[in-house]
């Protein structure tokens, strides 16, 4: 623990150690979608209504973006899903080359993969008692779900270390989340990282808004050390990441979208069509396909809810090969990939290893 933590704790009345660890004592354990074949109860779920047929024309779409040898995939990914029990799934999907690049948010790159790639975990609630009680305890809940507040500060610290090593310069999100990769394959403790397989199979990763997160917190820390030191500091070019993966939608020509949730990821994502118009890309293709699983509601005008035919308005996605389901992710999105990876499209795509492109990191 250190020396700030270890101040800021001894201010607080003292931790019920015996009950927090009470508390803590059910580990999410996450998905293994190579643990089961999806694909009777998607196929039988194509003969339905309602959100079960929504999914299994999701389900389709997806495999028809993995059999298009022309198709690059980007996973989109807000929301808690990797701590509700998603994050291995996600993984498996980098790892047998079923996306080809990842937009997601801070949270879920660093408060939860990279957080369990330290060694942490994240735990079921068995109660939901007084989030003032929780507080106390420096328990944090999201949902159902409990996070070590003491564990997630010495990931916070971590990225600061990670920032404290590097060159002084100015870095975009996925150029710093591939040195987090880097730095893992020395240090990390879980193999199943999305972050750390990432680096390992070139599979960029952009986080549009990177400093919501436990980033931001190490990364503020890094700053406000060198500032008092007199020191140079890197910062986060928030730019270069438009750019960038802009840069990648411009190389990848046919694009199919898998957005969990929405948001900023989402509306990122889909900007890069406009974006390489506005640079003079005017063949540039809308993505091609696009499925989205989200619960958020249509009517308040969100991006998190805007439908995918609203997309088209913009210029973004093509409306022949899209489908919106409606439901809460961690429920559908186990049977979606387990069904896209038992039907093995993937085995014979071509990996684009899109890291690359920006070799001069």
């Amino acid at each position: 623990m250190t020396e700030v933590m270890e101040s800021k704790m001894n201010d607080q009345p003292k931790i019920n150690d015996t009950r927090k660890a009470e508390l803590l004592s059910t580990v999410v354990e996450h998905i293994d979608i190579t643990s089961f074949d999806a694909r009777p109860i998607v196929d039988a779920m194509k003969k339905m209504s309602f959100t079960s047929r929504d999914l299994g024309r999701a389900a389709d779409i997806y495999n028809q973006m993995l059999g298009d040898r022309d198709c690059s995939i980007i996973l989109v990914i807000a929301g808690s899903t990797s701590a509700g029990g998603c994050m291995d799934l996600y993984a498996e999907l980098v790892r047998n080359n079923m996306v080809d690049a990842i937009v997601a948010t801070g949270a879920t790159i660093v408060d939860m993969d990279f957080f369990e790639a330290l060694g942490h975990k994240h735990y079921q609630a068995l109660e939901i008692p007084d989030d003032d009680t929780l507080r106390s305890l420096y328990i944090d809940r999201i949902y159902d779900t409990y996070i070590d507040e003491e564990k997630l500060q010495e990931t916070d610290h971590t990225i600061g270390d990670i920032a404290n090593a590097l060159e002084p310069k100015a870095y975009s999100s996925r150029a710093f989340i591939r040195e987090m990769g880097k730095w893992l394959m020395t240090h990390g403790k879980k193999e199943n990282s999305l972050v750390k397989l990432a680096y390992e199979h070139d599979v960029p990763i952009f986080c549009p808004a990177f400093v919501d997160s436990s980033a931001g917190f190490g990364l503020v820390k890094h700053q406000v050390d060198a500032m008092k030191a007199g020191k140079p500091y890197m910062v986060l070019d928030a730019i270069a990441d438009f750019r960038e993966l802009t840069q990648l939608k411009i190389e990848a020509g046919t694009t199919g979208l898998l957005m969990i949730g929405g948001g900023v990821p989402k509306n990122f994502t889909q900007d890069t069509v406009v974006c390489a118009e506005i640079l003079g890309h005017d063949d540039v293709e809308v993505h091609k396909y696009a499925v989205q699983i989200t619960v958020a509601d249509v009517r308040d005008g969100a991006c998190s809810s805007s439908t995918l035919q609203e997309a088209a308005s913009w210029g973004k996605v093509s409306t022949a090969l899209e489908q919106m389901v409606f439901a809460e992710a961690t429920s559908v999105m186990p049977l979606l990939a387990s069904d896209a990876y038992h039907r093995g499209l993937w085995k014979d795509r071509e990996p684009r290893r899109f890291a690359r492109l920006f070799a001069q990191d």
